[in-house]
């Protein structure tokens, strides 16, 4: 008898993915293309796979590794979790931060639009 995979679903691209228990964040990220960055190959180094998890989704992830305590201090009561050290348990809902690359282009054009727009 096969017991119910845990869902992850990735915001605010709404991806989902059904895993095993105990896959990573960052896994579960790449088989659907979520857009998780990551440079050091998953074991804590870049701190790049960083996302949110709210308060009440914390429990569908096993409790946070030592190397995530030591590199995201406080950052781990707001929510924030490294993707390639966060294991499923349960059905979880995570938010991908925007790349930073894409964000500061996103700004800029926003302004540019406005400062055309008062011409």
């Amino acid at each position: 008898m096969n017991a119910r995979k845990p869902v992850v679903t990735f915001m605010p691209q709404k991806l989902t993915i059904a895993v095993r228990p105990g896959t990573t964040l960052l896994d579960a990220a790449k088989r659907v293309h979520a857009g998780v960055r990551t440079r050091c190959g998953g074991v804590a180094g870049c701190l790049m796979c960083k996302v949110h998890v709210a308060s009440d989704q914390a429990g569908s992830l096993q409790p946070p590794t030592h190397a995530e305590k030591v590199k995201l201090g406080p950052l781990l009561e707001a929510g924030t979790r490294l993707s390639c050290q966060a294991r499923v348990t349960n059905d979880v809902t995570v938010t991908v931060p925007e790349d930073p690359l894409k964000a500061a282009i996103r700004k800029k054009l926003a302004e540019q639009e406005e400062d055309e727009w008062f011409r």
